[in-house]
């Protein structure tokens, strides 16, 4: 049997309906994703958000409510795990202190990993702009919605 990798993604929206989302280079590979990242063991969820929040932005988030949980099989484009996403709105109480570019993919010459964060106005984000099909799939729950609940 596989190894399982629970993943937990936020979807920030801010006062002027922009989404946040994170270009990252890692293992060779440029990635386009929403913030988050790997549960560490003995971590909830919430807990695991949070952290991710406080590593990448230096920011303190307010969980607002669940979004989407994975439902089908996603294998992770880095090993054999299993990849189990589950995706929150939030909302940042702290102003985020991370690096911001307007372009995509704008990273630091030669600096591997790295990851810079990218505004997006919400009815601009195409899903086909997210590398990953599970993020895909929760945006277009969250897009769904009549309400966004913001």
């Amino acid at each position: 049997m596989g190894n399982f990798n629970i993943r937990v993604y936020g979807i920030l929206i801010n006062d002027t309906q922009e989404v946040l989302i994170s270009d990252e280079r890692e293992y060779g590979m440029a990635f386009t994703k929403f913030p988050g990242g790997g549960l560490e063991y003995g971590e909830g969820l919430l807990a695991g958000l949070v952290r991710e929040f406080e590593e990448e932005c230096e920011a303190d988030i307010e969980i607002i409510r669940h979004i989407h949980t994975t439902d089908v099989f996603f294998q992770s484009a880095f090993n054999e795990s299993q990849v189990i996403g589950v995706y929150y709105l939030v909302k940042s109480k702290d102003p985020l202190s991370c690096r911001f570019s307007k372009i995509a993919f704008d990273f630091e010459y030669g600096k591997e990993p790295d990851q810079v964060f990218r505004w997006v106005p919400m009815e601009e984000l195409n899903e086909n702009d997210l590398t990953f099909e599970m993020d895909r799939v929760a945006w277009r729950v969250f897009m769904s919605e009549n309400s966004h609940g913001l």
